[in-house]
């Protein structure tokens, strides 16, 4: 295994693009780099798979590169005839099948943006994200098509099964089985952009940001060094192609690779994520921290079903609890590594299963090489280890950087030549990044500051708990105490006894001052639709709560 610390010094960004880029920086084009140039067989003798695709019934289908190759040359021509150029958006509404990887590679192909749409939005998230990216054409499929009904001002849209067509209302396979399977591919400089991505952000309206050709250098290195694809591995990654690490790491950087993907049209259980992964006998996963501690709270259910098919696993979109870990290393044998990254980013921050460096409960890891991550005060100051700051990329000396801003928006995340992420770090001596929490989720009580991701992980330890959520209650005493939301396991009993040993849990496994005074129990804790925890409806509702008048 390579050292990390040679690697990421030794980083050269023109030789990483002369390797890695089957183009140059001058002349790219995404569908090229994902299909095109995967499509040489003489090493195996037949034709290589790049999409597996699972139904929720359990119907298999897969697909070559060839195979995608004309296909999305049908999808390009047909857009060229619609009048669809450079530099226009057409926006995806649809499940985890192939016709989603058509349209994607077909609007690469001709120089054009691929904009996500992910399938639970409603007419209102929908509406606005085309807004922002003035997408004039819409791929979707008979499940999503109505909602398209509720917006204003309607698009073209290209339906997987319409019934209906019209002048803007065409169906999918009608029209590409009309069009030829040569489209040649329109090259661009790397900075020109081929996706166009919107934040789900915590506050306020999606912010929309153009994400450049030459961003799949930075996809590719992060699979290969920090997920460590080997070409051998089966890879599943559970993300949702109609969120950032769905499309940047479940689409573009394992066809970057020349590796097959794999999508499962279907919702997520226990018993379908272990009937996939045996089926597909999948050896890589990548997954979100709910969905790891969703499957531990199956228990041998989980264990039993995948044991000895995983070599490895990579867990990004939240902090990993160290529970997650521990339980995989000692039911499943495998290691699961931490991930840190944003869609303004792609992953920067890593625990490398490719890379050899220290590794410990906690530390969200090392910057992937061709980045530099450091930690600020508020005076933009590099902090040494052991102090709490804000976590900010050196674009100066990341060149793998890729975030520009936002579309049309202004953005306070640059200062001189740092980005901000908006994240509270804390550098370790080792050099790695330890995550400390969102800077308005840092809890401040009694003069201490808690991150509430500890205490989280704390109760998630104890056998009665599946999710928690901590914020920071106003309190004239101690300016904030430490309140936890919490959903229980099946069969314990929600009551001021449980709600004591769960505190005691806490305070013996932090500190006294770091466990949560208050304990409600719910059904449920509010996310985005990618699964992210909203911790400020939680602390929103308390502040509300304080502030209304007395009965």
């Amino acid at each position: 295994m390579r050292d990390y610390f040679s690697t990421a010094q030794a980083f050269d960004y023109s030789q990483t693009s002369a390797q890695d880029l089957h183009g140059t920086l001058e002349q790219l084009n995404a569908c090229v780099e994902c299909c095109d140039r995967h499509l040489d067989t003489r090493h195996s003798g037949k034709p290589a798979v790049a999409l597996y695709c699972e139904s929720q019934q359990g119907v298999a289908t897969q697909y070559t590169f060839e195979q995608l190759h004309a296909y999305a040359a049908q999808f390009g021509n047909f857009l060229l005839t619609q009048g669809v150029k450079p530099g226009d958006r057409v926006a995806g509404l649809m499940p985890r099948t192939v016709e989603l990887l058509i349209a994607i590679l077909g609007t690469w192909r001709i120089g054009a943006v691929y904009q996500p749409l992910f399938t639970a939005f409603g007419p209102k998230a929908i509406e606005q994200r085309l807004h922002c990216s003035q997408a004039n054409w819409v791929v979707t499929d008979l499940h999503n098509r109505p909602k398209l009904d509720e917006l204003e001002q309607r698009p073209n849209v290209l339906t997987v099964g319409c019934t209906a067509a019209s002048a803007n209302e065409h169906d999918f396979w009608t029209v590409l089985q009309g069009q030829s399977r040569e489209c040649d591919p329109v090259m661009l400089d790397g900075n020109a952009p081929f996706m166009l991505m919107c934040t789900s952000g915590t506050t306020g309206p999606a912010k929309p940001l153009e994400v450049p050709l030459r961003a799949l250098l930075a996809f590719k290195g992060y699979l290969r060094d920090a997920v460590q694809l080997r070409a051998e591995d089966r890879f599943w990654n559970l993300a949702d192609p109609g969120w950032a690490y769905g499309l940047y790491y479940a689409v573009a950087g394992p066809l970057a690779l020349g590796h097959a993907t794999l999508f499962y049209d279907g919702g997520f259980t226990v018993d379908s994520t272990c009937r996939v992964i045996d089926k597909y006998a999948i050896t890589n996963l990548a997954g979100s921290p709910t969905a790891y501690r969703m499957l531990i709270a199956a228990g041998d259910r989980f264990a039993a079903g995948v044991r000895g098919r995983l070599r490895i696993a990579s867990s990004a979109g939240e902090p990993l609890n160290p529970q997650v870990i521990r339980w995989f290393a000692e039911h499943l044998g495998v290691v699961v590594h931490d991930h840190y990254g944003q869609t303004e980013l792609g992953m920067v921050l890593c625990n490398h299963h490719g890379l050899d460096h220290p590794v410990h409960e906690g530390s969200a890891g090392f910057a992937v090489p061709g980045h530099r991550i450091v930690v600020l005060d508020a005076q933009l100051q590099e902090l040494p280890a052991g102090q709490p700051g804000v976590l900010a990329v050196d674009r100066e000396r990341s060149p793998l950087c890729w975030f520009g801003g936002y579309l049309g928006m202004p953005t306070k995340a640059f200062k001189g030549k740092y980005y901000l992420s908006g994240d509270t770090v804390e550098l370790n001596v080792d050099g790695s990044i330890s995550f400390v929490g969102r800077n308005d989720d840092v809890i401040t009580t009694s003069g201490y500051r808690v991150g509430p991701f500890d205490v989280e992980s704390a109760l998630i330890e104890h056998p009665a708990v599946v999710e928690a959520a901590v914020v920071g209650k106003p309190d004239p005493e101690r300016t904030e105490v430490i309140k936890a939301f919490v959903v229980l396991q099946a069969g314990f009993q929600a009551g001021p006894e449980l709600a004591e040993t769960l505190r005691l849990h806490v305070r013996q496994r932090l500190a006294a001052h770091a466990y949560p005074r208050e304990i409600e129990f719910v059904e449920q804790l509010p996310k985005t639709p990618s699964g992210k925890l909203q911790r400020f409806i939680l602390r929103n509702q308390e502040i509300a709560k304080q502030q209304a008048p007395s009965a």
